[in-house]
């Protein structure tokens, strides 16, 4: 497990600078199709590269907050929510962490939870109502002992930074191709002529895909990471059975989180916008919550998750579609 917390913690650094990367290239088109010459690519590359720091800056010491507050989370003493605190404290002291992370509620029937911050000593873990009223205190144990998994990780930090910069380069990208419509700061490419029409039309492709790409990256660190959060989970509290428990009673749940959006969609345990997925498209938050919970009975019969991802490819092929996770007890 150690050797895989680091091969994710090095992809994750890999994506961050991928993304950076293709917001450094927007900006350098954007800036050689609006001035017509490289020099103005290399200006707006620098400006962009500038504009990257000081929102990643923003994000890094008020991300936490934005995100708690766009969900509607509530934040809660130990004598309003006696066991979530006691589970919380518990989950602490197993991660070796120095103080607990502040405990929000958000006033919602659908079961999920999420963790925010940018950092263990500036952190936050949410929960709604509806995990806190459909969960024994096995399973809500396993899903804060994840929420605790991705603070313990830095994976708050990870997700807060890229989700950040992933909005700026979708909003940078949406600005120019607006102005492209309605003709504003067009000038011919340097060589002039058909050169001048083909940067444009560079341009123009580039600034559909860098978004989509940048979103494809987003969504590919938040998978990792919540399979390695799942792997935390078990490590803190010695129990697959509580997060598999509490991953199958979400997945069930027919409520639908009122408070969800596309920004913020990624931090959750499970994906709050859509229904139940056999497989992961490239732009899902989420692995499959199936193949979660297979992986997390696994752990509880002694199978290592790649042999029962392995049994699981197997099984498929010979033609079980359904994928159920077992329903007995190792």
């Amino acid at each position: 497990m150690y050797e895989q917390i680091n091969r994710n913690r090095r992809a994750s650094w890999l994506l961050m600078v991928v993304v950076v990367a293709i917001l450094a290239a927007l900006g350098y088109v954007i800036g050689a199709v609006s001035t017509g010459t490289s020099a103005g690519g290399l200006s707006f590359l620098g400006l962009f590269g500038v504009v990257a720091v000081a929102w990643s800056l923003v994000a890094y010491f008020t991300g936490d907050k934005m995100a708690l507050a766009v969900s509607g989370a509530r934040r809660i003493s130990h004598e309003q929510e006696p066991r979530l605190w006691n589970v919380v404290e518990e989950m602490t002291i197993a991660a070796g962490l120095g103080q607990p992370p502040q405990v929000y509620v958000i006033e919602d029937p659908a079961p999920n939870a999420f963790a925010t911050g940018r950092d263990p000593a500036h952190s936050a873990i949410a929960v709604t109502r509806g995990l806190l009223d459909k969960l024994d205190r096995n399973e809500l144990q396993g899903v804060v002992a994840h929420e605790m998994a991705h603070v313990r990780n830095y994976d708050i930090r990870f997700a807060t930074l890229v989700g950040v910069l992933v909005g700026l380069i979708a909003l940078v990208a949406d600005l120019f191709l607006r102005a492209r419509w309605f003709g504003f700061g067009g000038r011919r490419g340097e060589g002039g002529g058909s050169a001048g029409v083909v940067l444009v039309l560079v341009g123009l492709v580039f600034a559909i895909v860098a978004p989509l790409a940048a979103r494809a990256v987003q969504f590919m660190i938040s998978r990792r990471r919540e399979l390695l959060a799942d792997g935390t989970a078990v490590e803190l509290t010695r129990d697959p059975l509580g997060l598999a428990g509490a991953l199958q009673k979400i997945a069930a749940d027919p409520a639908g989180l009122r408070m969800a959006n596309r920004a913020t969609a990624h931090l959750y345990i499970a994906n709050p916008l859509r229904k139940v997925k056999k497989s992961a498209g490239l732009f899902d938050t989420h692995p499959p919550i199936e193949l979660r919970i297979e992986l997390l009975l696994a752990m509880a019969r002694g199978q290592a998750p790649a042999t029962a991802a392995r049994d699981r490819r197997q099984t498929a092929s010979d033609g079980d579609a359904s994928l159920a996770p077992p329903s007995a007890s190792p």
